[in-house]
């Protein structure tokens, strides 16, 4: 049959849906090429590209982790049942410097590996990551990470990251009488009332938080 997987691609085949239940994201080609004792990824790329011709992975050749699962191995060779395991990768913004995009070079720290799932629209997501307490009150601590969609409508009590001159800021977003103020989360702060002298802009809604314990 033209869709009958060989021996080496049902390994590897079991391989990625092992390593995606164990970790919640797909596997590099460089962490499969190890698992096997493959030299280099180019023969791993072959019996990938072998799986996506006969409709068992999506992949995207932009992304790190970019293998989508659409049918397990172990299910009969008729089998049509279809799992979604897409991961996205989400650049980290850190401390950005003044005047910069935000998503400049200089700015980022990396990438987080998050299931597609937990987006309406994912299109240009980022994670910044917070610095100070201005937020406690709404759950968002220093260290943490918030998600922004830049792409999301922003209404009133909405929390955003806007930029104020050369400053990023995460804060409740409000507007009243044509003003905008940007709203703490904490008695010790006050809110930062917008003038036509600052240079302002929204760069998304935060639709999410992220927290490690360790």
């Amino acid at each position: 049959m033209k869709n009958k997987l060989t021996d080496r691609q049902k390994e590897i085949l079991d391989f990625i849906q092992k390593f995606i239940i164990e970790n919640g994201f797909p596997p590099t080609l460089r962490e499969i090429a190890s698992n096997f004792g493959m030299a280099s990824t180019f023969g791993v790329k072959r019996h990938l590209d072998a799986l996506k011709k006969k409709g068992y992975l999506k992949i995207e050749s932009f992304a790190s982790r970019a293998i989508t699962l659409n049918k397990l191995s172990s299910a009969g060779e008729s089998d049509n049942t279809f799992i979604n395991t897409k991961v996205i990768s989400i650049p980290v913004v850190g401390r950005v410097a003044a005047g910069s995009p935000i998503l400049s070079e200089e700015n980022l720290q990396g990438t987080i590996a998050i299931d597609s799932h937990f987006f309406r629209n994912n299109k240009d997501c980022f994670a910044l990551k917070v610095t100070g307490d201005s937020m406690i009150n709404a759950g968002i601590f220093d260290g943490d990470l918030v998600i922004v969609n830049p792409n999301e409508k922003v209404s009133q009590t909405d929390i955003v990251v806007a930029r104020v001159d050369d400053e990023i800021t995460v804060k409740n977003y409000e507007k009243k009488n044509n003003k905008v103020f940007l709203i703490p989360q904490n008695e010790n702060y006050e809110p930062i009332t917008v003038t036509e002298r600052n240079n302002f802009s929204l760069i998304g809604k935060v639709i999410g938080v992220l927290r490690w314990f360790n």
